[in-house]
């Protein structure tokens, strides 16, 4: 994908999305494409420990350029990420994004594509296991059952209700009778909590939260909606946030 009338670049670039961080879920296709790469721009989601293995895989060892995108963490402002894309590619060099995640889930992976096209850069974009999923998943959790949930809402818990950023309607999520799988919503959960309460979902609605879940230190929570607030303490970033009757399955 390029924009029209532009010069195509010596170099490519390719979003991929590396999973939920477990290294053994990245896509066949963004594992080929690691192996073809001369750079590898990286967020700290990303399955960082496929780098390791790229010299005894494909026998050769790309540059890594650490963006650490990470909820109230460092990170490297967006529009420097995308200039970077750009001129490592007009410079000749095949360059993977590697996100975690997929890139079109709260990944901003479309700004750098639409960056790379106007460039006039040959930009491909590889989907990845969204944590949304997955991560419950791997906890045992479906975000959806034939008798209890016939829908699911993911909803990013970044901006928290109330403030004038947020475009999330609380109260009709609270009213669907869909899961709500609340990613990066560790400092908001208690805000989150407070307004779907005040929207009217019963107090007693089950919730599970999913920390590190990809990981050998993964942790479960489980408790009530009423409840959820106070056990939001405990939470630490990465976790993935169920609430809605499959969380009491």
């Amino acid at each position: 994908m390029t924009s029209s009338g532009e010069q195509v670049a010596p170099g490519w670039v390719a979003i991929v999305g590396g999973g939920p961080g477990d290294p053994g879920l990245i896509t066949r296709r963004g594992w080929q494409l690691l192996g073809e790469a001369d750079v590898v721009v990286t967020d700290h989601l990303a399955p960082l420990e496929l780098l390791d293995e790229l010299e005894l895989s494909f026998g050769r060892t790309p540059k890594v350029v650490d963006a650490a995108k990470f909820p109230g963490g460092r990170s490297m402002p967006q529009e420097v990420i995308n200039s970077h894309l750009v001129d490592e590619a007009r410079a000749g060099s095949n360059v993977v994004r590697l996100k975690g995640g997929d890139p079109f889930v709260f990944g901003r992976g479309l700004e750098e594509v639409w960056a790379c096209a106007a460039a006039g850069i040959r930009v491909e974009v590889v989907p990845g296991v969204t944590s949304a999923i997955s991560l419950p998943a791997l906890a045992g959790v479906s975000v959806t059952h034939k008798d209890v949930a016939q829908a699911f809402t993911v909803v990013s818990g970044h901006v928290p209700p109330g403030h004038p950023e947020s475009r999330v309607d609380w109260g009709a999520l609270a009213r669907s009778g869909a899961t709500l799988v609340v990613l990066m919503g560790v400092r908001s959960m208690p805000a989150i909590a407070a307004a779907l309460l005040a929207a009217q979902l019963p107090a007693e609605t089950p919730t599970v939260t999913v920390i590190d879940g990809a990981s050998d230190a993964v942790e479960v929570i489980r408790c009530r909606l009423d409840e959820l607030a106070a056990e939001a303490s405990r939470f630490r970033p990465p976790a993935v946030t169920v609430i809605g009757a499959v969380a009491g399955l």
